[in-house]
């Protein structure tokens, strides 16, 4: 496979959704593309506009905490993962608004409550939980003391 037809392959996949470089590049080593044509695919896909690490960081934050309900540790630890920069993940985090992550931290502890009402053990099966899903365990050990 030549360039031009990577870089038309590439921007067909970053055009579905948004891309990190990191899947990008692996995308690229599937295709057996490798060195320096596959630094000017990724060079010419950013100078294009269809791969920019800050507006996946900032997309792939806020998705996962609006579908999945995930916590900033968890999400964090992923964009971590996924080899993005510390910078971009702290610009993601300001996509999620202290008041909705508040909303929905309680509203995932009143459904687990609910979920083990009968378990004398409710307390801490709800922390695992809730810390399970990346919420910080001094948040939801508050949150928690608030409901007994």
């Amino acid at each position: 496979m030549n360039n031009d037809e990577a870089f038309s392959k590439l921007l067909k996949y970053c055009s579905y959704q948004e891309r990190c470089h990191e899947e990008v590049r692996a995308k690229l080593i599937s295709l057996k593309v490798y060195g320096n044509d596959l630094d000017n695919i990724i060079t010419r896909l950013i100078e294009h506009n269809f791969l920019n690490e800050e507006r996946f960081a900032k997309t792939y934050a806020g998705s996962k905490f609006r579908q999945m309900q995930w916590g900033k540790t968890k999400i964090t630890y992923q964009l971590k993962f996924k080899k993005i920069s510390d910078y971009c993940i702290r610009e993601a985090m300001k996509e999620i608004d202290d008041a909705s992550y508040m909303k929905t931290l309680r509203q995932l502890l009143e459904k687990r409550k609910l979920q083990i009402k009968d378990d004398r053990n409710w307390l801490h099966k709800t922390a695992q939980h809730l810390i399970g899903k990346g919420y910080e365990p001094d948040l939801v050990w508050r949150e928690l003391k608030a409901e007994e």
